[in-house]
């Protein structure tokens, strides 16, 4: 059944919504792919903050066109599905990763990140990136470091002088 100008008009501007607050977007290829298959891939990807979105070729080109998602749309061809994440740039690469481990079916195609199109072989290393907390969690060791390896420093020649003390009156009391 043919879509009307209207329903077309407003799956494009969904899709466009979606690209304009999303921080990564992934294409994926699922042909071949049950009905199961693609309701247990939705309702991971729903839990992981991940809005997947099975569009129309010309449909999802004019979606992201003037978006940061761009770059995607050479390779939007053939029974794509399109995953936006919208908070943490490596949440669509995770859960297309692990699902893509037990589905052969499921074949990314490109990610787009940062305005630049990353080739498929990447989905790994976007999907190991660390999320915002973790990354405020390393920065803080990080700061924190210099601090500790001072404190410790300072610390160490009145630990010395305690020790040292401490192993003269030991050996004063062994030998009374």
């Amino acid at each position: 059944m043919p879509l009307k100008l209207e329903d077309k008009q407003a799956i494009v501007a969904s899709v466009n919504e979606l690209a304009n607050s999303a921080s990564s977007a992934i294409v994926a290829e699922y042909r071949g792919m049950s009905v199961d298959e693609m309701t247990e891939l939705r309702k991971k990807a729903r839990e992981a903050g991940v809005s997947l979105r099975v569009v129309r070729n010309t449909l999802a080109r004019r979606a992201v066109s003037n978006t940061d998602f761009e770059c995607l749309r050479e390779i939007l061809v053939g029974p794509i599905l399109l995953a936006f994440s919208s908070e943490e740039p490596s949440a669509a690469a995770k859960v297309l990763n692990d699902f893509g481990k037990s589905q052969d079916k499921l074949v990314v195609k490109g990610i787009g990140l940062g305005k630049q199109l990353l080739e498929a072989s990447a989905l790994g290393k976007v999907a190991k990136l660390p999320t915002y907390l973790e990354s405020i969690s390393l920065l803080m060791s990080v700061m924190q470091a210099p601090i500790t390896q001072m404190v410790r420093t300072i610390a160490e020649p009145h630990a010395q002088l305690v020790r040292t003390l401490a192993a003269v009156g030991d050996k004063q009391n062994q030998q009374d």
